[in-house]
Order: C-alpha cells, then structure tokens, then sequence
C-alpha cells in the first residue's frame, strides 16, 4: 500500500464530525469515573486582511469593527455556558483568531475579570494570545501583560520579505523582529509560529523557498530563544485563496529535506519535538494545546468557535454561529450555539487517536480507557495491525506512533477507521 505523507497543519479547534466510518463496537453506555481537565477557547474572528492560505474564521475588518460589543457577547457566551461546565476548574485560557491582537488592552482586561469571576481559573493557569507583528499590536503587548496573559504566541511565518509577500503578510521581517524584542520585554513565554516550504514571489517556480532559506527562518528564530516554536509544512486548504488558484510551491523531495533539516537543527538546540508541529524548549509544552492532543475538554465562545465538553454518562460537542453578526445576534436571543450532537461511543476511539498520536511521544496507556470510557481491549487488532505496518510502538505502559508512523500519521489513523469485523 502506498503511503501518503501527512501535512501538518495548525490545531485550533478540532473539526466537529467525522465524515467516515468509525470502528464498531458494543451499545455499553458510556461511564466517566472522571472528567478530563478543561481548557477555555476565546475566539476573536476579525483580521486586517485574509491570508490566501488561511481557513479559520477569519473575516476581513472593512472600517471599525464592534470590539465593544463583541466583548460583552462572549461574556454573555460564557455566562450562558456556566451549567454545562458548573464547578469544574479551568486549567488554560486560549485567545485564537483571526487577529486577537486587534483587541484592545482594555477589552482583554474585562473579558479576564469575567473569566475570573465566573470560573475556578487555575491559580497557574496558561493564558496564551495570538498576535501578529505589526507595530500597533507590539504596543499592546504591555497592556495584554498587566491585563493577565502570561503567554504570547507571535505569528511570523517568515523572516524573508519575498515570501511574507507571497503569503499575503501585512508585516515586514524587521517588524516581526521589533516586535518579537518588544514580547520579550514583558513575557517569559513566546511561541513563534514559522511556516515551510513557501511559494516565492509574482507566482515564479524559481524564487520559491529552498531548504537553505527555510533552515535561515528557523536559525532566525533561535537567535532569540524562544521557549516554543511550531513549524508549520504550508498546505492548500479547501476553500482558500490558494486552494483556487494554486502557487508553484517545493516539491514533496525538497519539502521533506526541509522538514528533516528542521527537525534536526531545532533537536541540536535542545528544543524536544513532541507534536507534529511543535518544538518546546524543557517543560514549555503549550498546555493549551496538550490538552487538545490528550482528548482533554474545552469550552470555546466567539463566533464559529467548537466545544467537547464530558459528562459522566456522554461526550457533546457544539459549535457557535459562525459569521460574527449572526454571532452577536443569537448571542442577544441567548442561544449562541448553532449545532450540538451528542459524540457517538462507537466515534471517541478514532476522536481520541486523531489527536493523541500527533504526540511524539504518545499516551499512557490508561489515558484510552479515560478519556473514553473505553477498554483498551476494544481496538487490539487495530494496534497490532499498526504494529505490523510498522506505524506505532506499544508496551505495557505507553503506545507511540514509530518515527514511521510519524511520517505518514493519516495511513496511521486511517487504521482506527475501520470497521471491526
């Protein structure tokens, strides 16, 4: 069988339905003895402009958008959410986009006075917001500081102006170095976002990105240690700009030496590769994002922003209106919320492997059986099977995917999307 190799992508909010079949197993209802731990996703959908590869819900600001009265929506959001989550402890705080930096000092203060009012926030909780480099956010950071965000996640991409410019950046590469020296100033935890093998520029083979110029982003980067990086291999997602009109990008060959080049230079700097896409330096994991990755539980308001919530006898998950006006107004009927279904049992082994065998590392193997009620037994010939292809590693203790499986995750998953016979 032909394997095909994954292309990493940004985990954000995890998609809300599988369109294939899952593994089949018995009609036993599902019994938490405990719930995961929950994280908080706050999603602010606005950007100054659209990036041509990017498929979140991200919308264009034409003028001024309504900060004001966007905030005290997801305040409203959350306060509307409170009986589904009532009691439990949130251990992180995530402000993806869009562009949350377009938001005010002010405006991140009183959405986190709301959130402490209305939660048990973990007195250590991560509190991560995404920004972009551009001079008027990098001002911010101070005010985001003292309002309570303690981690900062900086989307650069690139430190070469020929291909910011094929990615349709509103940044330049000095910018994005002024502004990763102003986060320093005032955060002890930065994530650098940095995406590879790039289109060049005016749609010309020639002038795409080599590995020598994806190993000088990366070597950038170190030069201001951040505690996190995530590389990102640039796909073409449906329903981009350019999924329709598609740029001469490196081929797979080149595309790989990059990846491999990556991975090599940033394991010589100490920084542990333990996701798909993410490279910490010791003990920097982004929790936010392990929680994911572990099938933990989040809550996520804003406009077109997805939850997976536990109870002791089922899984749920909703999704929020997603064009920001339509957000606001369901949001002043109270019923923000646009699709909720209940998680099938025979669905959380294939829900629970799409993320925890991004980890490099893997899972204990009691987390299955936590995590979905479950017996680890339930899915034994699809792990010997993987055993077999040489796609995953298990003992009495953890199961990993092989750095084979690693490679080529999607025919790894695509093993826990069989029927049982």
């Amino acid at each position: 069988m032909c394997l095909k190799r994954i292309e990493p992508v940004a985990l954000r909010n995890i998609p809300d339905a599988m369109t294939t079949r899952p593994i089949i197993f018995d009609s036993q209802a599902i019994n938490f003895q405990a719930l995961p731990p929950l994280s908080l996703y706050i999603h602010i959908p606005w950007c100054v402009r659209k990036c041509p590869y990017c498929d979140f819900n991200s919308h264009e600001v034409r003028g001024a958008f309504p900060e004001k009265e966007y905030v005290a929506a997801l305040i409203r959001d959350l306060e509307l959410s409170l009986p589904l989550i009532w009691g439990r402890k949130v251990y992180t705080v995530f402000f993806g986009g869009g562009t949350p930096s377009m938001l005010s000092g002010e405006s991140v203060a009183e959405i986190l006075r709301s959130v402490h009012m209305l939660l048990p926030l973990d007195l250590r909780a991560e509190i991560t917001l995404e920004a972009n480099p551009g001079t008027v956010e990098a001002e911010r950071f101070a005010v985001y500081r003292d309002a309570g965000v303690n981690r900062l996640s900086l989307g650069i991409q690139s430190f070469n102006d020929v291909h910011l410019q094929a990615l349709g950046r509103i940044h330049t590469a000095d910018e994005a170095r002024h502004a990763i020296e102003v986060a320093q100033r005032h955060f002890d935890n930065i994530n650098l976002d940095l995406m590879y093998a790039l289109p060049g520029r005016n749609q010309d083979p020639t002038l795409g990105q080599t590995p020598e110029q994806a190993l000088q982003d990366v070597q950038t980067a170190l030069s201001f240690a951040p505690q996190h990086l995530s590389c990102y291999h640039l796909t073409l997602e449906p329903n981009t700009l350019f999924h329709r009109n598609p740029p001469p990008l490196p081929d797979d060959d080149v595309s790989s030496d990059m990846q491999q080049g990556i991975e090599e230079l940033l394991a010589a700097h100490g920084y542990q590769h333990y996701e798909t896409s993410a490279f910490a330096q010791p003990k920097r994991q982004s929790r936010h994002n392990l929680n994911y990755w572990q099938f933990g539980d989040y809550l996520g308001i804003g406009a077109g922003a997805h939850s997976k919530l536990s109870f002791h006898d089922k899984v749920i998950r909703q999704a929020r209106y997603k064009q920001p006006q339509s957000y606001l107004q369901q949001v002043a009927q109270d019923a923000p919320i646009q699709t909720e279904h209940e998680v099938a049992r025979d669905e959380l082994a294939f829900e629970f492997m799409m993320n925890a065998l991004r980890l490099n590392e893997g899972f204990d193997s009691a987390l299955f059986s936590e995590r979905t009620s479950l017996p680890l037994l339930s899915i034994r010939r699809e792990l010997e099977e993987a055993e077999r292809r040489g796609l995953l590693f298990r003992d009495h203790q953890r199961i990993a995917p092989t750095l084979l499986g690693q490679r080529f995750l999607n025919d790894l998953l695509e093993i826990f999307l069989r029927e049982s016979t």
